[in-house]
């Protein structure tokens, strides 16, 4: 079975991150979008909101898809989450050349950790690629309009929490 781990924080999960979901099924038998607990990026969700809109998101491509998609949060190492789902391959989407030097550089390091554990980037589609979770929650805290990032159902979430 190959199992893939698609890691992030997902704060909140965009259309950028469900394209690279959608993609990366269609390569493994299994996928894990493994959920980074990360205390220091300072969520704007916490980690049991951001599990619930993964799974709400993903439940519908999993069954069109008929790949088996599961939510693992997670706070180790990313090459100890990948050998702890049994993870072959683990999945990474480029925006830009500024990612890939930073994922080029986190490539080596887990290689040097566990070369078993092949790394795959995936290009985002051209109408995602400045999709950035962080600039969706400055759009939204600005009172600008994210519906082009996010689904309805993420947007309603973003915007409640804007409005607290």
């Amino acid at each position: 079975m190959r199992i893939g781990l698609y890691p992030g924080t997902f704060d909140p999960i965009t259309l950028g991150h469900i394209d690279i979901i959608r993609r990366a099924a269609t390569l493994v038998d299994k996928l894990v979008i493994g959920v980074a607990i990360n205390r220091d990026k300072g969520p704007l969700f916490n980690l049991e909101e951001r599990v619930s809109m993964i799974e709400a998101e993903c439940a519908a491509l999993a069954k069109q898809t008929g790949i088996e998609i599961v939510v693992h949060p997670f706070e180790n190492l990313l090459i100890n989450c990948a050998r702890d789902v049994g993870a072959q391959m683990i999945v990474r989407g480029l925006r830009a050349v500024a990612d890939f030097e930073y994922e080029y550089q986190m490539v080596g390091m887990n290689r040097q950790l566990d070369d078993s554990i092949e790394t795959v980037f995936l290009m985002a589609e051209a109408q995602h690629q400045a999709i950035a979770s962080k600039l969706v929650k400055e759009i939204a805290r600005l009172e600008g309009d994210i519906s082009k990032f996010v689904t309805p159902r993420v947007e309603a979430r973003v915007l409640a929490k804007f409005a607290d």
